[in-house]
């Protein structure tokens, strides 16, 4: 059996090494590679595979068409928009996520983005180094806010939970009603951009939620309110909120994700927009959850060997 790392998780390589040795007691070899995206390299790595693991790294379609023996990708990470679905499920292909690793992490950026933007803290840095003073920044809690998360899955709860221990009201858009004690209330999108003071996004990209946030919607949120996006970067037309942010449309936002990977091109329009925090999709980021994120795929791959598959998407 022979399963390929197409990049690197992140982990720690004691970690690595533990895995790998235990693999290879159960006759299953497991070779890592650097992170390519030259497709004849890639199709060389994956050509005599059974299982691939990879993370947020992009697989095109004809890499897949070219692992013959492909019969389980190992995604170490939540989403798998970025691995061709409809490919894997025409050729029965287990597909795996490691879904839940990254909540906090998430979670924890989230209210600090809204905190940074409460308290114009961007502004009030520049204005330290320059010599200047706090007269005229904004300064707000966010206790007592509206906050209205669109998508109330996981991520969404954990974040609803850390909300209410600052004093915040949390409403929730979901494809189902929650029922959950730390949000107050379930609401149309609509309602939920009209009544809240942050909007923060934590829903899967799907045809349904691409774009879902566009200059319409934008229009119909508060002139004070705040975006947060640390989800899906096409759930929102970034072009629109940059326009929204330099025309004052909403207060401000934050952003960690886009509808292409880091690094930006000089011309991308939130680059040039204002009232904005901008981060390089690291929202699952820390060492804490990169550990976790290895050991729930390595516990998936272990479980695809026994021929009981866990954390099976799509």
């Amino acid at each position: 059996m022979r399963v390929v790392l197409l990049e690197s998780l992140g982990c720690s390589p004691e970690l690595l090494e533990t895995n790998k040795k235990q693999l290879a007691e159960k006759g299953c070899e497991l070779i890592a590679y650097e992170k390519t995206g030259d497709i004849a390299t890639l199709k060389s790595e994956v050509a005599d595979a059974d299982a691939m693991m990879l993370a947020n790294m992009h697989l095109p379609a004809e890499v897949l068409a070219s692992a013959k023996n492909v019969k389980f990708i190992n995604v170490a990470f939540t989403g798998v928009d970025h691995i061709p679905m409809a490919d894997a499920r025409e050729r029965k292909i287990t597909v795996s996520n490691a879904s839940g690793y990254a909540d906090q992490a998430v979670a924890e950026l989230c209210i600090s983005f809204m905190i940074q933007l409460l308290r114009d803290l961007p502004k009030a840095d520049q204005r330290t180094r320059s010599g200047e003073t706090k007269v005229g920044l904004r300064a707000n809690l966010l206790q007592g806010k509206t906050v209205g998360l669109i998508g109330a899955g996981v991520i969404g709860k954990r974040l609803a939970a850390l909300l209410k221990a600052f004093g915040a009201k949390v409403v929730a858009h979901n494809r189902h009603p929650v029922n959950d004690p730390n949000i107050d209330e379930n609401l149309s999108l609509d309602d939920l951009l009209r009544v809240s003071d942050i909007v923060s996004i934590h829903t899967p990209l799907t045809p349904e939620t691409k774009g879902m946030i566009g200059e319409k919607e934008l229009k119909k949120m508060k002139k004070g309110a705040l975006l947060i996006n640390t989800a899906r970067g096409p759930v929102v037309d970034n072009r629109a909120l940059a326009d929204a942010l330099t025309n004052d449309v909403i207060a401000g936002a934050a952003i960690d994700v886009f509808d292409m990977e880091p690094p930006l091109p000089a011309d991308y329009p939130l680059l040039h927009a204002k009232n904005l925090i901008l981060s390089p999709h690291l929202a699952f980021y820390s060492d804490e959850s990169l550990e976790k994120r290895a050991e729930i795929a390595f516990d998936n791959l272990n479980a695809w060997l026994e021929g009981k598959p866990k954390n099976v998407v799509g």
